[in-house]
Order: structure tokens, then sequence, then C-alpha cells
């Protein structure tokens, strides 16, 4: 249940990314083809983990939680960069908090 629970949230989080992405974009290009892909990676590798078994569904599940961490960094650059409001950022960043608790257990059996 919670790894398609994790899924849905992920697709959310890429949701509530889209403003913050076009945001970002009007300030620094490259930074925001950096935030889409780390975005987007997150619910890929959680789908596919969940078709995967053994060592092969650890490693996607891995790689979201990575993603999902790189973002964090991605939107603290842009607050810190003046290029985003960290107020505007507070949704996706709790909904990153929240995939990453999720991920925890399955990313450490």
């Amino acid at each position: 249940m919670k790894r398609f629970e994790v899924y849905e949230m992920s697709l959310k989080m890429v949701e509530t990314m889209r403003p913050i992405h076009a945001r970002i974009r009007q300030h620094d290009r490259e930074l925001a083809v950096q935030v889409k892909r780390a975005a987007s990676s997150v619910p890929a590798n959680i789908a596919d983990g969940a078709r995967r078994q053994g060592a092969d569904r650890l490693q996607h599940y891995r790689i979201a939680a990575g993603s999902a961490s790189e973002l964090r960094s991605h939107l603290a650059v842009a607050t810190a960069w003046g290029d985003l409001d960290g107020a505007a950022a507070a949704p996706a960043l709790g909904l990153l908090d929240r995939i990453l608790a999720i991920l925890w257990p399955l990313t450490h059996p």
C-alpha cells in the first residue's frame, strides 16, 4: 500500500513543482532543467521499483530518494539566489519530506 501511496504523492509533488519550475526558469534555465529532471525522476523510479524485485527494486527506490534529495537542494539553491521565495517552495518541500520518509524504510531493509 505504501508503495502506491508514495507514487501518487510523487505525482502530486511534480504538479506542485510546475509553477516553481516556471519561476526558476525565468532566472536560471540550467537550474530549471535540473529541477525538472530531478522531479520527473522521483515518480519514474518509484514506478519502476514497484515492478522489480530484490536488489533492482532497492536500487530504483534509492535513485528516487536521491532525486528527491537533489530536488530539495535545487530548491534551496534557487531560494539562496533569490530566484524563489521560500514560502513558494514550502508545499513541494513538505511533499518531498513525506516522500523521503516513506522511501526510507524501503531503502533500508
